[in-house]
């Protein structure tokens, strides 16, 4: 059955979300625990994102999960339907609370602007946590987010990045840090599948929000789906379900989705840090969808793995100068990267096996190495952070790293705005040195009765 719905009021007074002791605070887990079974929570369990992470966590043997969240009434039925013992909630806030006393770990599939509350929220309460890509929806909530976990060892994070622990990854990473096409000296990623992630090139073809809406269905509760959002009208064509990237107050576009696991592969393979300076190039963004056409360069400092500091470019959607590369524009997959080293190149196309060139030479030695070196096996993305909360292993793209690859991956839509501008980016005080109108994208407020201490 439903759970009860808890007031606002009662809600902000719970001291998990003001980060105080309180009666939020458990300590109903510790990574010392001896328990077989994880305890778990999942938020976000409908939709392509939310049921297949759903049901690749119900594949573990040692999870029991206790309790489903989401604002669809659709959703729960089905799920409830798979998993009859687990109680249901829609406000995941109740949830926290009535389940405090009975979770161990939580995951998170819900939309972008949601993540970082319900994740605060969790760690606050001393949960696991397991939220999807991207981190966050702004570069302020990643930074709290990482610092939270930092001063949390005893948890267990993981941003949501199933590419990350993907056999063909895993093994171009380790062929590209043992520098078999010699050092980085340029990288290329990219999307242009477009999906439903800008407004001109959707359908339906939008750019702003509309004015006027209708009454949402009974099955969902959209006061719930809006969170922390600025309140607007329901319309059933342009938000729930996966609408919702299209827009500045929910997601990220195309940059928010795919760049999360193009930009992973480089990050790990080359030790990124924060970029010192961002550009981009093409169209700005509409008022409150994103741009159609986008590009922008980033200036790393020099790693290991790296010819020097490196430039890393982004494109999602228009044109793609393949100039001098090995495969041409119009043989490039919709999603891939291309690592221009000192010795030749590296494609790595999304989720592909990495194809080195020139053949006759990087190809072959690129066999050698794995036949001296063994190949890399894939590891279960999820099944790895449940392996994790129960101490067996430990999780592979953990709050701190993912919080830093969320951080450029939402810098590059900011730079958007700003077309033809070279931002001067300061990591360490996480600002922008030299256009400080752009440091208003870089958090925002959470609208009255969702306030939460920290993040807006």
């Amino acid at each position: 059955m439903m759970a009860r719905k808890t007031s606002r009021r009662t809600f902000l007074r719970n001291a998990a979300l003001a980060g105080a002791a309180g009666p939020f605070i458990v300590t109903s887990i510790t990574r010392a625990q001896t328990r077989r079974k994880l305890r778990h929570a999942s938020v976000g369990v409908g939709g392509q994102r939310g049921g297949n992470d759903l049901g690749e966590f119900a594949t573990h043997p040692d999870i029991d999960i206790v309790a489903l969240c989401d604002v669809d009434a659709r959703f729960l039925q089905g799920q409830a339907e798979r998993l009859p013992n687990a109680r249901l909630y829609r406000d995941w806030r109740v949830m926290l609370e009535e389940e405090a006393d009975n979770i161990d770990s939580v995951n998170i599939a819900t939309t972008n602007h949601m993540h970082a509350p319900i994740a605060m929220a969790a760690m606050r309460m001393n949960k696991h946590v397991y939220c999807q890509k991207p981190l966050t929806h702004s570069i302020h909530e990643a930074r709290m987010l990482a610092e939270e976990a930092a001063r949390r060892p005893h948890l267990v994070t993981q941003m949501g990045v199933q590419t990350h622990t993907a056999a063909p990854y895993r093994n171009a990473v380790a062929k590209i840090q043992a520098g078999l096409a010699g050092k980085v000296k340029e990288v290329h990623s990219w999307d242009r599948v477009r999906h439903h992630y800008t407004g001109a090139f959707s359908d339906p073809h939008t750019e702003r929000q509309p004015e006027t809406g209708i009454d949402p269905p009974e099955y969902l509760d959209w006061d719930l789906w809006l969170g922390v959002a600025p309140e607007r009208p329901y319309n059933d064509e342009l938000y729930h379900i996966r609408m919702w990237r299209r827009w500045h107050d929910f997601g990220g576009g195309a940059r928010g989705d795919m760049a999360g696991h193009m930009m992973d592969v480089v990050f790990h393979a080359l030790e990124l840090t924060q970029p010192e300076w961002i550009l981009s190039h093409r169209s700005p963004p509409y008022e409150d969808t994103f741009s159609p056409d986008n590009m922008a360069v980033h200036r790393f400092p020099e790693t290991p793995h790296t010819d020097g500091p490196l430039d890393y470019i982004w494109h999602d959607t228009g044109a793609i100068d393949t100039s001098g590369w090995p495969v041409q524009e119009e043989d490039l997959p919709g999603n891939g990267s291309m690592f221009i080293c000192e010795n030749g190149f590296v494609f790595l196309p999304h989720v592909g096996e990495a194809q080195f060139f020139p053949e006759d030479t990087l190809a072959e030695s690129a066999r050698q190495f794995e036949e001296t070196e063994g190949r890399l096996e894939e590891i279960h993305h999820f099944h790895q952070f449940v392996d994790a909360c129960l101490e067996r292993t430990e999780p592979s793209t953990p709050f701190g790293f993912s919080g830093n690859l969320t951080e450029t991956v939402l810098l590059g839509n900011i730079a958007n705005r700003f077309p033809g501008e070279q931002l001067a980016w300061n990591g360490p005080e996480m600002r922008f040195t030299d256009k400080p109108e752009a440091n208003q994208y870089l958090s925002r407020d959470y609208r009255d009765g969702w306030k939460i201490e920290g993040l807006g």
